[in-house]
C-alpha cells in the first residue's frame, strides 16, 4: 500500500555543481551520496520534512538519466511513492492494466526496492514506487 511520497527525482548533469544549491542555499539535510551501478547513476538524497529530494547524475552515455537529460535536459525526472509491500502493489497495477517499465522489483539507491510504472498510464508522469528496507516484509 502506498504510505506517502518517498522523493522527488532531479535529473543533474554534475552532482558536484548541484548539491551546494540544496545543501548549502536551500538548508536540506544532505543524507550523503549512493552509486547504483546497475541503473548507471550516482545519486545524492537530501531530506526536507518527510520528503527527499533525490539528484540523478548518469555514470555512462547509455544511462536512462543520461539519455533523459539529453533529450529534455536537466530538471524533474520522476516522483517515488513509498510503499510497504512493492510485489503486492505490482501485481495489483499489472492486474489493473497498468502499464509497468518494472514487473518485478529491482534495486534501488540506500539499499531499497523500487519499481517503475510506465508513463503512459500515470498521466505523463513517471512514477515510482519504492519500498525502503525497513519496511519489506519477509
Amino acid at each position: 500500500m502506498i504510505t506517502q511520497i518517498n522523493h522527488i527525482g532531479i535529473a543533474v548533469s554534475s552532482l558536484e555543481n548541484h548539491i551546494p544549491f540544496y545543501r548549502d542555499m536551500l538548508h536540506l539535510e544532505f543524507l550523503g551520496t549512493d552509486e547504483v551501478a546497475e541503473q548507471k547513476v550516482k545519486v545524492a538524497m537530501f531530506r526536507v520534512g518527510e520528503v527527499q529530494i533525490e539528484l540523478l547524475e548518469p555514470t555512462s552515455p547509455e544511462s536512462p538519466i543520461a539519455k533523459f537529460i539529453k533529450k529534455k535536459g536537466e530538471g524533474i525526472h520522476h516522483i517515488a511513492y513509498q510503499t510497504d509491500d512493492i510485489t503486492g502493489d505490482i501485481r495489483q497495477f499489472i492486474s489493473q492494466n497498468i502499464r509497468m517499465i518494472d514487473e518485478n522489483p529491482r534495486s534501488g539507491a540506500h539499499d531499497s526496492q523500487i519499481a517503475f510504472l510506465h508513463p503512459k498510464s500515470s498521466g505523463r508522469v513517471l512514477t515510482e514506487i519504492c519500498q525502503i528496507k525497513s519496511l519489506r516484509h519477509g
